[in-house]
């Protein structure tokens, strides 16, 4: 039995609140179990200077936590000067996997950055971040169309993740902190809605896993995936 009773292909309870700020372009507060992440995409005029002059858009993405989304406070990261290399890492993987939902050079022009800021921390904050950021991204790239600054249709794909993990020779998805701590290894998927896989990554934390635990992870996580693309759609409207 897991600690919170859940079977293991069971999600933890998801809920998708759209449009939670108002001055964003695209906002979600997206919440999987005690986990709560706060997601907002906002567009501005112009791309970094790599893309200058390429008539294509940018996506992007920032990633925080607040002080007391954990038991302990920790340090703002501001005071610090520096992101956290944990930091780089989870918002580079969030805006790998935002990109692959936009045709870049549908766009004019312009960046859209999506903040994902945990409010609270109980384990699968990165793939909390990627569903939720989705979502707001969605809305913003409907705001560029609206003004005109696009064309043709931009967005590819819908995109969500969730994480799955091995612990005590058992597969499980949608891991919490306590089993994410003790698991012997971790995962994290992100797919689009057509079935396709962005970034599959894994870890052996305790021990290495063979091919069939692997196959029994993918085949758990897609179907968890599916059931949060059907959460997104409901959040959208469609």
């Amino acid at each position: 039995m897991r600690p919170d009773g859940r079977a293991a292909e069971e999600l933890r309870p998801v809920r998708m609140t759209r449009g939670f700020l108002d001055h964003a372009e695209g906002s979600a507060l997206i919440e999987f179990g005690r986990t709560r992440v706060l997601c907002t995409a906002s567009v501005e005029d112009g791309v970094p200077p790599f893309l200058k002059g390429r008539k294509q858009g940018w996506v992007t993405a920032e990633y925080g936590m607040l002080p007391r989304a954990t038991e302990r406070r920790t340090r703002r990261e501001a005071t610090l000067h520096r992101p956290s290399g944990r930091t780089l890492e989870i918002q580079r993987l969030i805006g790998r996997s935002l990109r692959a939902a936009v045709d870049l050079k549908a766009l004019d022009e312009i960046t859209i950055t999506v903040d994902c800021d945990v409010i609270r921390a109980d384990g699968g904050t990165r793939t909390a971040a990627i569903t939720g950021g989705y979502i707001a991204l969605e809305d913003a790239v409907n705001h560029v169309l609206r003004r005109r600054r696009a064309r043709g249709r931009p967005l590819r794909s819908m995109i969500a993740s969730v994480s799955a993990g091995i612990v005590a020779g058992e597969v499980l998805l949608d891991l919490d902190y306590r089993e994410d701590s003790s698991a012997d290894a971790d995962m994290n998927i992100v797919m689009n809605d057509s079935g396709e896989y962005v970034e599959v990554q894994g870890t052996a934390e305790g021990a290495p896993f063979d091919a069939e635990q692997l196959a029994a992870v993918l085949t758990l996580t897609r179907s968890g995936l599916e059931r949060l693309f059907a959460l997104q759609r409901e959040a959208l409207g469609r």
